[in-house]
């Protein structure tokens, strides 16, 4: 934009005022009933007045237009509804404390600033465009009405919230204004702005508001919408006139969302958004539906905001960059289609914007031929011109302007010419040309930009080297040049001013880069980040890593030492508060090593404490210290005006000193925002939070040994900021010559310091300028740069603006800058033929430090590979001579050849080899371990699904007989869920109990009994006495008193437990036995009712009843059964089995002695041995399971000769292997046996030998035994084998019952099985009646328990009104017994007495009606003022009735009059909200019992349906053919002796119940008998009792009366005697009675001692007496004297002259005057002596206090001989001693 296209407001003001002025034109409004109403020149408001101006330093010379305005180049794209249209081509928006008007063809920008100076919070324009509203934040904002296009305020309301507007709207047509306000008040007011009045206001809601607007149908329809809540208004019309009634959303089981955008719709339903994307429609206050997309998708991705309705579609816009129309008939008409409460619909129509937009606000064009123009506002930081026509020729989306979207991270400007670089998180690196006012290039990256630095001119003298931080850690090199000056050898023209290019990309950090800076020889390029890590690189051609330090906390700030240092060092400021120094590494020396850690480099550590605390504490000592010092300069100065040097000064009055603020220490500490350095080792430093305020001058402590995290150094020096003690410094810069510094604040400010040169200890940092730029609230000034010659300033805040201000006036810069432009640098040579840097994509991507290690490792692991395998070779040839060397020991002859054990290595080696191989096997199992468990389960499970499942049926084969006995199969059953056991269906009555024990719940907590509140009452109040010590015998009492109230105490206790538990066991009049209770439910249960299942009118008792869960796990329990008999059977089976296998083992070894006997006897007395039995497979058939490595081995040997003889068939014939397999095994088995059998004879005796006769003998012998034993060993054989075959067909016969009972069991199961499908089919029906049974009898013993809640709270009431009634009784009773008799004003106190006056009730709103209806509140305020009216005008004839008291009449009566009036009245009206709270319970109680009878009755029908279904479901039953096995001699024929064969109408009974029938019959007869007896043995009990109770009752009737006589005798009133019993001793009266006798005694003493001083008052009174007696007489004296001398003197005077005639009676004059004073003045002397006598004489008189004025001194009078007489002070009141006259005075000679 040129700078001829740019004007200020003011100019533009002063020109249109002017020409008004000249013209005498008036400006035309829109009134609000739609006339023209014309302003005059005085209703404008001056606006150079109105806006906010730079502050300045009282009394310096700072000039008021220090900075100028030059261009904005941000825009706040994230505050809330922040672009306004005002016509076709000027949009409007806020930037900080600036309105920016933005010409969309020209790009010509014109500003308006905030009034307030504290911000603007929003805008809004007027619907027809002729003027906007501008509502500002701060201290009491307004909200300021501009005229356009000439930009004058005419209108300023004012009062409309306390800090700061959130949203503006006007309604329809323009008449009325809405505003709500922000925290902490959230008020919303309705201003008829053209009058600047307020027309209603009211809190909107306690949380933060986005949006108010009027309905544009319904004018008196207000909605606003915010976080977490949608609310409704309505401007209603009531009897104080137009009021605002809220109604609050209520979201329902819709989860509740913030609301930005929402649009009114004809019917007065509400459509809003959400965050996750759909709409909701509101209808009431409630949500009707939630609409959504078909398929349950979303109408935009991310939050969504209606806009707009129109054409029959409700448009809206997304975070997804959608604008999206929906059909406003299908939204109007939604309904939810089941319980999703949604509705599906598709868009009409659609618009997508873009991939990377986020629309959050848009204004349509007011121009009918541009309806369908849209401005749109993009958070990603763009203005969008949309066409939303939806027709084949509409155009794309046009984007106008584009910005940066967030906080603005780094700023930098060019060291050569006006150009700016800057960078956000938004991925974006912009480059401007701040004096042309354009953008000239844009880049994006994958993550966004922290920091930037523009390369000074020792690295880059062109000016084209930018180096950016980014948030993954990321340090790129940008070049940038001008692309036209590229040789080009494609031919293509390049586009645009400027480009940047990618030089070198880094990855230094894992963490956000912070800072980056170059030294100050331009050699090394540092940066740090918030990983606590400064990384230096070496500065050229390529960028090359030297190694990097770590700090203690992030890295806030990089500061390099300036040139006017010795030692180059380089401060580093972390956010933590430390501050490192340290020195740069030499990047020529080379550093090999694993990490680029330089822990050699030398460096210095600060860690800031706070002294904020402690600055304060002094700064107030020094403040009263001089408030001292000045009051004591006053004191002086008074002293000095008095004229009296000689008084003493007063003492000052003591002042109770404030204590001290204390030292305080911030944690966390307070972060660091910015520091510089000021000299070598010293520094300057900003902080934040509590220790804002000051700028502290620090230096590095000489001792560093301490660690840093644990240092704690104090500044040694701080300058004061002025009004910044909650709006610390956060960026600073200094010009060229260091005369300005420019400070950018935490409120968004600016602020310029003129210095002094070379004052680097800021002492002249004094005067100041400061200007609010960016939004006060958010938009922290974190960068401010000044341009390389020092013209322009470049500020850039968090609220994502930045602007350029001049040094110069606007008219100064444009000449000075016409022949100055921002020169873009050239491209390097051969650039165009470089290939592009390889950029770094991925954030996750290793840093330069892991990446050196991770080839470090990679190193070493290489490294350690090779040696392994150098290892390997060794020992592989060692290997090699050592089979060499075994092969030649082999050759060698056997007598030189070396044994193996010579071989072997010494014992140690094996040892240790083993350990060592014991140990790697250990490890190699706990490596394997997981491996070999998930083996041997999956093993596990092989096995239990194809062995464990297979039915190993044993069958036992008898060894003589053909007999055998099979176990069970018994395959795995289902397994049945515990739950299916223990759960109960919903509906079923499970809960009785505990209703029940609910329902038996006291509802009502008992009142207090009147004996306990008398025992409270008369129980005294033990108060103990500081002062007084009781004695021992008064304590003894105490003790005594105490013990014996306690032992009555315990007594009373233990009495009132006994009764409880009597009462507690008295059973109610209604109460039964609970033997005769079961005895009766027992008979109910079995007798009587002797109808059979079958019959229709058969009733199945509710414990009887069946259903599906019963019978399945009845059926589950059959089963059950059945399965343990059969394991029972198949374990003897087994068991059996097992003793055959011993018994065939057994057999065997007998075989073998048997055939061992036969040895030694001749053939022919041999007997053969019976035949062993062999264990058949059948009998062992897990044996075909188990197998071993022999077996295995056989098998691959079968298969491979099976594969070698069927080559030619593809197929493997695997059962045919394992049949030949089972053939081989069984064929050893046989071999084994028959080699066992067959044992032959190694040597025969020769028969023909010849035997002694000894020896004949001996052998006979030796026949004999040995025919024995084998017998023996033959009978024990058989023996064996009968006894097992016995065993076997024993079992074999239990085993057939068995069989014949679990058959039975079967068609059991089956009938069971047949009932379950029947009751399943029921199973629904009977639950939903079931349900609905339950649901009633919940229902009544809902209704029963407060049914008697509210009768129990109903007999409370009635006590209470009881109570009332009586204390209003003994009211009247007191009121007539103070009257008394033959009182004359009777009649007309009684009048007082009982007139009634309405009386105001006093009424507290609660919080709901405060916020949401507060005009409810405001209607009966006015109610009651109505009321207060109406008394008064009612009681203004009796005024003088109730107030005044008539004469002769006691004032004491007539106010126990009133009082008792308000007692009574307070009492009535007591009685009466007692009676209407009774009358609310009785009716309650009636309406709970109509509705107890509806619910039993509707609970009786449910049961009589739920009876029918058991009837029907017990017939169906009953048709189920059951299977009864019996046989011929169980039948019996009772009418017919043929036996017919069907039985189907015969009766099946156990044989046993027919016997306990008969059985029970005679039992019956007999226990009737004994009922009888027992009845009249009752009814003669009870006869008995009867009359005892009639007999106790008229004897506890006598015993009352007797005690109420004796009572009425002892205290005259009926007492508590349980109260009176348990009264101890009262302390406090034993304590007032012993400090009563003190204090008797000691008044006895004080009285002894008044009396001594009465009587020696007396005495000293006597004595006054005489010595007044003896002047007297000396006064006479002295009169006889004087009248003797006055004769002697006239006669005297006769001889004189007339002149001393004269002089003598002058003096005589005098002397007579002189004594008649002394008279009077010992007159009164004598009155005051007589007064103190009279004092005296009283008892507790006092001697004259101080305030009363002395008595005059008695003057002692010469005595005749002419000398003073002077008496001793007596031990009295003082006299006092004067001189006696001059004798010339006594006119003596």
């Amino acid at each position: 934009m040129s700078e001829e296209n740019r004007t200020t407001v003011g100019e533009q003001t002063e020109k249109r005022e002017t020409a008004t002025q000249d013209n005498g034109e008036v400006m035309q409004l829109e009134s609000e009933n739609g006339s023209t109403k014309q302003l005059s020149e005085s209703e404008y408001y001056n606006y150079e007045e109105l806006h906010s101006t730079p502050y300045i330093t009282p009394d310096s010379a700072i000039p008021e237009n220090l900075l100028h305005l030059c261009h904005c180049f941000g825009y706040d794209s994230g505050r809330s509804g922040n672009l306004q249209l005002l016509d076709d081509n000027t949009l409007i928006f806020i930037a900080g404390n600036l309105l920016v008007l933005l010409d969309v063809s020209t790009k010509e920008q014109r500003y308006l600033r905030s009034c307030s100076g504290g911000g603007i919070g929003t805008i809004k324009a007027h619907p027809s465009k002729e003027c906007f509203a501008v509502a500002e934040k701060g201290i009491q904002p307004s909200i300021i009405m501009y005229e356009y296009p000439s930009l004058r305020p005419f209108c300023i309301l004012r009062g409309g919230t306390e800090r700061a507007y959130c949203f503006v709207d006007f309604n329809q047509d323009g008449s009325l204004l809405a505003s709500v306000g922000g925290d902490p008040d959230y008020m919303l007011t309705l201003w008829d702005w053209r009058r600047e009045e307020v027309m209603l206001r009211c809190k909107a809601i306690s949380q933060e508001v986005y949006r108010v607007s009027f309905s544009p149908y319904n004018p008196g329809l207000l909605t606003s919408s915010g976080s977490g809540h949608i609310k409704f208004w309505k401007m209603a019309d009531t009897y104080t006139g137009l009021k605002l009634q809220g109604l609050m959303g209520n979201f329902g089981k819709t989860a509740a969302t913030d609301i930005k955008g929402y649009v009114d719709l004809p019917d007065g339903k509400v459509v809003s958004g959400s965050d996750w994307g759909n709409l909701l429609l509101w209808e009431g206050n409630a949500i009707k539906v939630e609409i959504c997309r078909k398929g349950g998708g979303k109408c935009h991705a991310g939050m969504v905001q209606p806009f707009a309705l129109e054409d029959g579609q409700l448009m809206t816009i997304g975070y997804d960059g959608a604008v999206r129309g929906w059909d406003f008939e299908s939204i109007d008409t939604a309904d939810s289609t089941g319980d999703s409460g949604r509705f599906e619909l598709e868009p009409m129509n659609e618009l997508l914007v873009g991939h990377n937009v986020c629309l959050s606000s848009v204004v349509k064009s007011s121009q009918p031929s541009d309806s369908f123009i849209c401005f749109a506002q993009d958070t990603s930081g763009a203005i969008w011109k949309l066409d939303l026509s939806f027709t084949y020729t509409t155009p794309d989306p046009e984007c106008l302007f584009s910005f940066h979207a967030g906080a603005i991270q780094g700023l930098d400007v060019s060291r050569i010419s006006h150009l700016m670089a800057t960078t956000t998180l938004d991925r974006t690196v912009k480059v401007f040309d701040f004096l042309a006012k354009r953008e000239l290039t844009s880049s994006r990256f994958n993550q966004g930009g922290t920091a930037l630095s523009w390369a000074p001119t020792l690295v880059n003298q062109i000016g084209s080297l930018l180096v950016t931080g980014f948030e993954d850690g990321v340090v790129r090199l940008l070049e940038l040049y001008d692309p036209q000056r590229l040789n080009v050898v494609t031919g293509r023209i390049p586009k645009g001013d400027a480009k940047l290019r990618l030089k070198q990309a880094f990855k230094p950090h894992r963490a956000p880069v912070t800072a980056v800076a170059y030294e100050r020889n331009g050699e090394i390029l540092a940066t740090g980040s918030s990983d606590s890590t400064v990384f230096f690189f070496t500065v050229g051609g390529k960028y090359k890593p030297i190694g990097f330090v770590r700090v203690p906390g992030p890295v806030q700030a990089l500061e390099w030492t300036p040139h006017s240092h010795g030692e180059n060092r380089l401060l580093i400021l972390c956010q933590s508060g430390h501050v490192v120094e340290v020195h740069p590494p030499d990047p020529e020396v080379q550093r090999p090593g694993i990490t680029f850690h330089l822990p050699e480099l030398s460096s210095r550590t600060f860690r800031f404490r706070s002294i904020k605390s402690r600055i304060k504490r002094e700064q107030e000592i020094a403040r009263r210290q001089a408030a001292k010092d000045k009051k004591q300069k006053e004191r002086e100065e008074r002293l000095k005006e008095s004229k009296q040097p000689d008084l003493e000064p007063e003492e000052d009055e003591e002042e109770v000193a404030e204590e001290l603020p204390s030292i305080f220490i911030p944690k966390p500490p307070s972060p660091l925002y910015c520091g510089f350095y000021s000299s070598p080792g010293h520094f300057w430093l900003s902080m934040g939070g509590y220790d804002s305020g000051f700028l502290y001058h620090c230096q590095f402590s000489e001792e560093q040994d301490q660690d840093p995290l644990q240092r704690q150094d104090e500044p040694f020096d701080f300058l004061p900021v002025l009004n910044a003690d909650d709006d610390p410094i956060r960026s600073f810069t200094f010009s060229s010559d260091r005369q300005l510094l420019l400070c950018g604040m935490h409120s968004g400010s600016i602020r310029v310091y003129p210095l002094q040169p070379g004052d680097h200890s800021l002492s002249s940092m004094q005067a100041y300028w400061a200007l609010s730029v960016h939004d006060n609230q958010y938009g922290h000034l974190r960068h401010i740069r000044c341009s390389y010659d020092d013209l322009l300033v470049l500020t850039a805040g968090d609220d994502g603006n930045f602007f350029s201000f001049s040094l110069l006036p606007p008219e100064e810069l444009k000449k000075g800058m016409q022949r100055k432009k921002a020169k873009v640098p050239s491209p390097r040579v051969g650039l165009e033929n470089e290939a592009l840097a390889q950029d770094i994509e991925d954030p996750a991507a290793c840093s330069i430090e892991s990446e050196k290690q991770k080839l470090d490792k990679d190193r070493q692991r290489r490294e350690a590979e090779l040696k392994i395998a150098a290892k390997q070779n060794k020992l592989a040839e060692l290997n090699k001579k050592f089979q060499q060397l075994l092969i030649t020991n082999q050759r060698l002859p056997e007598h030189v050849r070396l044994k193996p054990e010579e071989l072997q290595l010494h014992p140690c080696f094996s040892e240790q080899a083993e350990r060592e191989k014991a140990q790697q096997v250990r490890l190699v199992r706990e490596q394997v371990a997981w491996e070999e468990e998930r083996c041997s389960i999956a093993l596990r499970k092989m096995q239990d699904w194809f062995k464990d499942s297979l039915s190993k049926v044993v069958t036992v084969v008898a060894i003589c007989s053909d007999h055998r006995v099979s176990t069970y199969s018994l395959p795995t059953l289902p397994e049945h869920s515990a739950q299916l056991r223990h759960q109960t269906r919903p509906g079923w009555p499970e809960g009785d109990g505990a209703a029940a024990a609910e329902h038996g719940r006291p509802r009502v907590e008992p009142a207090k009994d009147s004996s306990m509140l008398e025992e409270e009452d008369l129980r005294p109040l033990v108060v103990g006495s500081e002062g007084v010590k009781l004695g021992d015998r008064q304590m003894e009492r105490l003790r005594k008193a105490a013990e014996k109230a306690e032992q009555a105490r315990a007594k009373i206790e233990k009495r009132k437990q006994e009764w409880a538990q009597l009462y507690a066991e008295k059973p109610s009049e209604n109460c039964e036995d609970p033997q005769d209770v079961q005895a009766i439910v027992e008979a109910k249960e079995n007798l009587g009712d002797l109808k059979l299942k079958s019959d229709k009118d058969f009733t199945m008792p509710k414990h009887l009843r069946m259903n599906a869960e019963r019978k399945s796990t009845e059926l589950i329990g059959l089963e059950k059964k059945i399965r343990e008999k059969q394991a029972e059977m198949n374990q003897r089976i087994v068991a059996l089995r097992d003793s055959k296998v011993r018994l065939v083992s057994q057999l065997h070894s007998q075989t073998q002695q048997v055939l061992t006997v036969q040895l030694c006897l001749p053939a022919h007395l041999h007997r053969p041995p019976p035949t062993l039995p062999a264990i058949l497979p059948e009998e062992t058939p897990e044996k075909r399971l188990q197998f071993n490595r022999a077996t295995l081995e056989r098998y691959r040997r079968l298969r491979d000769q099976r594969m070698q003889s069927m080559e030619q068939d593809e197929q493997e014939d695997s059962t045919y292997i394992l049949a030949q397999l089972e053939k081989e095994v069984g064929r050893e088995e046989g071999t084994l046996s028959q080699s066992a059998s067959s044992v032959t004879r190694e040597e025969e005796e020769e028969e023909g030998a010849e035997l002694s006769e000894l020896e004949e003998e001996l052998r006979r012998e030796e026949e004999i035994r040995l025919l024995h034993e084998q017998d023996s060993l033959l009978e024990q054989m058989e023996s064996s084998v009968g006894q097992f075959d016995a065993e076997l067909v024993l079992l074999r016969h239990q085993k057939l019952l068995l069989d014949w009972q679990l058959k039975l069991a079967d068609l059991r199961e089956l009938t069971l099985y047949q009932e379950l499908l029947l009751l399943k089919e029921f199973e629904r029906r009977e639950g939903s009646m079931q349900e609905n049974l339950s649901a009633r009898t919940k229902e009544e013993i809902s209704i029963t328990s407060k049914l008697e809640e509210y009768n129990e709270q109903l007999e409370v009431k009635r006590a209470d009104i009881v109570k009332l009634q009586e204390r209003e009784k003994a009211l009247h009773a007191a009121f007539y017994a103070s009257l008394g008799e033959d009182n004359k004003f009777e009649e007309f106190l009684t009048k007082v007495f009982k007139k009634k006056i309405k009386r105001v009730k006093k009424k507290e709103p609660t919080g709901n009606e405060e916020e949401e209806n507060e005009e409810d509140s405001d209607d009966d305020s006015d109610w009651d003022n109505d009321d207060d009216d109406f008394d008064s005008g009612s009681d203004e004839g009796g005024a003088a009735l109730d107030n005044v008291c008539p004469p002769g009449c006691v004032p004491a009566l007539f106010g126990n009059t009133l009082q008792l009036r308000e007692r009574r009245m307070d009492l009535e009206e007591l009685l009466v909200e007692e009676k209407k709270s009774a009358e609310i319970l009785r009716k309650e109680c009636t309406m709970l019992v109509k509705k107890e009878k509806s619910v039993k009755s509707s609970q009786k029908a449910a049961e009589d349906d739920l009876e029918l279904v058991n009837r029907e479901k017990q017939q169906k039953i009953n048709e189920l053919d059951v299977v009864v096995p019996l046989r011929l001699h169980q039948i019996m024929l009772l009418l017919t002796a043929q036996c017919r064969l069907d039985q189907s109408p015969a009766l099946v009974l156990d044989m046993t119940e027919l016997t306990r029938l008969q059985d029970r019959i005679k039992q019956l007869q007999e226990e009737k008998s004994q009922q009888k007896e027992l009845y009249i043995d009752a009814r003669k009990q009870y006869v008995g009792l009867t009359h005892d109770r009639k007999d106790m009752k008229v004897k506890i009737k006598v015993l009352e009366k007797q005690c109420h006589e004796l009572m009425m005798m002892k205290f005259g009133r009926e007492v508590d005697l349980e109260a009176l019993q348990t009264l101890s001793g009262n302390r406090r009266l034993e304590e007032l009675k012993q400090e009563k006798l003190l204090r008797e005694a000691a008044y006895a003493k004080e009285i002894k001692q008044w009396d001594a001083k009465v009587e020696e008052a007396r005495d000293r009174l006597m004595e006054v007496t005489r010595c007044n007696t003896e002047l007297v007489l000396c006064m006479t004296t002295l009169m006889d004297q004087n009248r003797e001398l006055e004769r002697k003197i006239n006669a005297s005077q006769k001889k004189m002259g007339n002149k001393s005639q004269d002089y003598r009676r002058g003096v005589d004059q005098a002397e007579i005057q002189r004594l008649q004073q002394l008279v009077k003045t010992q007159s009164q002397q004598a009155e005051a002596l007589r007064r103190e006598i009279g004092l005296l004489s009283h008892k507790g008189g006092h001697v004259l206090p101080p305030a009363q004025a002395r008595l005059p001194p008695i003057i002692p009078l010469p005595n005749p001989t002419g000398r003073t007489k002077t008496r001793t002070q007596g031990p009295g009141r003082p006299l006092s001693q004067v001189k006696a006259p001059d004798s010339s005075r006594q006119g003596v000679n």
